[in-house]
């Protein structure tokens, strides 16, 4: 079962209240200095070059929601926000075909330089990680490992084909995906787009980000002839692992994965608990103003006392927002049978709170009126 709904999801009067006040401080930002507006001058007489940041961020909200035969249930919310251009794309695949409907897979697809290589990703990549005839009911790790590693390579490859074709070399694409089998986590992540899964109350993993400063992805840069400054491979690209971006892979005799920018995937095997809560898949919008620790504590909260994972999504969207998140915003959440349940307790609390802080906003709109 799948639902989408697309629009502004109704906010607290205090989360309306706390967006229009970072709208005001994001706006002043970007039009101090003669930037402003959509675009800015480099001088007299030189070219404009568009600004990938709006006045106003785009605020509509693309949400969707399933469930699986064996009781998973998921959400996916994604905004644009400050960016000029909406770049992420996602995979929400609760049942998979060919004897495998007991298998999940979930990924979360944050294009950079254009959303073409994020959207080929996202129709291509679990066809080819599947092609490779590694993954089946008798579930072998080792086999699952090299059918993502494979998978990410040949799709990588194709997109090559494609990019020359259309014009895409500039455009790459990090990814963060789980395969969920009845016994195991797979979590493949190329980039900075991270997953995590919590486990009785707490995280109990976490992808790592690739980075072009992590001493073992420096190192693989310089060798393949580039550099490490301002964090970021020769001072443009911040990440270090992605598909796509192709202008990066051109040092001779060095195969894919010894390139600036790897297209290999780091995959990790977690086996599942009883205790397994949820899930969460997402881009470094979210990432880059909380951490797994405050993000897990905040899901959780929000679980008690809501039973729409879309509005928990949006939830975690609008924090990120007032948190100061500049880049779109994209976010899966995957519950399982132990998640949190709605509690009588929390509700009442919730209650009082959203009571409260109503109050004073209207108190606080008042005085500054007279």
């Amino acid at each position: 079962m799948r639902t989408t709904r697309k629009g502004s999801v109704e906010m607290p009067a205090f989360v309306r209240q706390l967006v229009k006040e970072t709208e005001k401080r994001v706006s002043s930002f970007f039009k101090g200095g003669g930037r402003g507006g959509a675009e800015h001058m480099q001088g007299e007489g030189e070219e404009v070059i568009p600004s990938p940041y709006l006045d106003r961020p785009v605020l509509d909200k693309l949400t969707e929601e399933g469930c699986s035969c064996w009781g998973l249930t998921y959400a996916l919310g994604s905004m644009q926000g400050w960016r000029a251009n909406m770049e992420d794309y996602h995979n929400c695949v609760p049942q998979l075909g060919a004897g495998l409907a007991d298998w999940s897979f979930f990924a979360v697809f944050d294009g950079h330089a254009g959303n073409q290589v994020a959207q080929y990703a996202s129709q291509h990549l679990l066809d080819q990680v599947l092609a490779t005839g590694g993954i089946g009911p008798e579930d072998h790790p080792d086999r699952v490992r090299g059918s993502f590693t494979d998978g990410f390579l040949h799709t990588d490859k194709h997109l090559l084909t494609a990019a020359r074709r259309e014009g895409w070399e500039r455009g790459g694409t990090t990814v963060t995906s789980t395969l969920i089998s009845p016994r195991y986590f797979y979590f493949a992540n190329c980039g900075d787009s991270r997953a995590m899964l919590c486990r009785a109350e707490q995280v109990c993993f976490s992808t790592e980000d690739h980075k072009p400063y992590s001493p073992l992805e420096r190192e693989r840069i310089e060798s393949a002839g580039g550099s490490v400054s301002l964090q970021r491979i020769n001072g443009s690209l911040a990440v270090s692992r992605a598909l796509g971006d192709f202008s990066y892979k051109g040092a001779e005799n060095r195969p894919p994965t010894q390139q600036m920018v790897s297209p290999e995937p780091e995959v990790c095997v977690v086996e599942r608990s009883p205790g397994d809560e949820f899930l969460v898949l997402a881009c470094d919008g979210v990432w880059d103003t909380v951490s797994n620790d405050e993000l897990c504590a905040f899901i959780r909260s929000r679980l008690r006392v809501c039973t729409d994972l879309r509005d928990v999504c949006s939830q975690v969207i609008d924090l990120c927002l007032y948190k100061g998140s500049l880049d779109n915003i994209s976010i899966i959440l995957v519950c399982f049978p132990g998640a949190p349940q709605l509690s009588a307790e929390a509700l009442h609390q919730e209650a009082a709170l959203e009571d409260l802080l109503e109050s004073k906003v209207a108190g606080a709109v008042l005085w500054r009126s007279l």
